[in-house]
């Protein structure tokens, strides 16, 4: 099967949903305008990225003020915290965005987001709120996250044709980069011009900046779109995890997304530490081997975003899956930092390859309808289920070592890879492309 329809719904019809067509040459070949020429796309970049941002400086502020505000365990309990309502929510967030539109669920959130974090900032200024308000805080905005981040992955298909959106999953991902390399250094100036008050400011105003663009995005309506759900919010959960487990495509690529994270998260979060530190590299060596894993992974999302479109997506995606593994499983036996930091590079090639394409073939994929349900399923599985795999990575390394440890997440990530090759509509899958402009008579002579 391939990515023109879904295995139990309607196809996605194509660029003519989205009104009329623009002629090329001869007036015979629909020409669909780039990603990163549509004023449309480019206002929803801009939104995204001044969200990431907001994000990366909340962290760091967050992180500053529970550590000026108790002890290093107590400030590390109040990180996790968010973690707590993201994972439990995250199923009825997709729900929440499929019932009312991922747009006005982007808003909603960025808007909370917004106000909460002002406020926090203004209690600062006044008072020293103390451990709890900033644990309330982070749960506010990990309930916020189990909304936002559902929202977020089915809102492309609603701002640009089919044909475009690997490219504008390549887009994403360099927006998504640059919020976590120009976040840190942003929130740090702020911490260290008017503290933690002034960094939760800056967080404030830059999910502000994000709202006048959310405003303007124009949101075509697909076919098999829905505002309001036919029964309950726990019976439309039902419904969308049935139409995964009945998908040809989209069932199986659930499975690769939880076994390649489950595998990826301990050693690039936990194991990298604790190898810097078995190696005598020190905090500035973990940095290295983050920058050359977030340098390959900006050219793994610069390479789509060029492209637009990847041959053989499945494919390719089940192979960068395998291949990253080997290089994941390698980085323990590395001796010397800069190898390491070569290793890393080629991880994040690989693994943002492979994301990128995840994330289009399940837009592609799916019936508009069950988008948010279908991205909140993957979300779940990447951002609740695989981080409990750090005190597990961790207390593994102290008794099997390094290399036995990454060698084992290395083979899960390869059982996904190889799961993937092995299902025959998911490693036939392909992303939808621009079409091409018959052939004349004297062409084909």
């Amino acid at each position: 099967m391939t990515a023109t329809g879904s295995a139990t719904g309607p196809a996605v019809s194509g660029p003519a949903a989205r009104g009329p067509a623009v002629t090329g040459p001869g007036g015979s070949t629909p020409a669909v305008r780039p990603a990163h020429r549509d004023g449309n796309v480019l206002r929803w970049l801009g939104a995204y990225t001044a969200s990431t941002l907001g994000d990366s400086v909340y962290h760091l502020a967050l992180s500053w003020a529970a550590v000026r505000g108790g002890t290093p365990a107590e400030a590390g309990l109040v990180m996790a915290v968010s973690a707590v309502p993201r994972a439990l929510l995250m199923l009825g967030g997709g729900v929440v965005a499929d019932r009312f539109g991922p747009r006005r669920v982007v808003l909603v959130s960025d808007t909370v987001r917004c106000l909460v974090v002002l406020g926090v900032a203004a209690l600062l200024l006044l008072t020293s709120p103390g451990l709890v308000a900033l644990a309330a805080l982070a749960l506010v905005f990990g309930a916020v996250d189990a909304l936002f981040l559902p929202a977020v992955g089915a809102l492309p298909p609603r701002i640009a044709p089919r044909e475009q959106l690997a490219r504008v999953q390549g887009m994403r991902g360099l927006a998504y980069r640059a919020g976590l390399v120009l976040g840190a250094p942003l929130g740090g100036l702020a911490v260290a011009l008017g503290g933690a008050a002034a960094a939760f400011g800056a967080a404030g105003l830059l999910f502000a900046f994000s709202l006048p663009l959310l405003l303007t995005l124009r949101i075509t309506p697909l076919p098999g779109d829905t505002s309001s759900g036919d029964g309950t919010a726990l019976r439309d959960l039902a419904d969308g995890l049935r139409y995964i487990r009945r998908h040809r495509v989209l069932g199986p690529l659930m499975i690769v997304v939880a076994l390649t994270d489950l595998g990826f998260v301990g050693p690039l979060n936990v194991g990298l530490a604790l190898l810097a530190d078995a190696r005598g590299w020190g905090a500035a060596g973990i940095g290295w081997i983050l920058a050359g894993f977030g340098t390959g992974a900006a050219a793994a999302s610069l390479l789509l975003t060029v492209r637009g479109r990847i041959p053989r997506a499945g494919a390719v995606m089940g192979w960068t899956i395998t291949l990253g593994a080997g290089s994941i499983a390698a980085l323990a036996y590395v001796p010397l930092l800069p190898v390491a930091v070569t290793v890393s590079l080629s991880v994040g090639l690989l693994a943002g390859l492979s994301g990128a394409l995840c994330g289009a073939l399940t837009q592609t994929e799916c019936d508009p309808a069950y988008l948010g349900r279908v991205t909140a399923v993957s979300s779940f599985f990447s951002l609740g289920v695989a981080p409990l795999s750090f005190p597990f990575t961790g207390a593994a390394v102290g008794l099997w070592g390094l290399g036995p440890v990454f060698v084992a997440s290395a083979a899960i990530c390869v059982t996904g890879g190889v799961y993937g090759l092995c299902v025959g509509p998911l490693r036939r899958a392909e992303l939808p492309g621009a079409p091409r402009t018959p052939r004349t008579a004297t062409q084909g002579a």
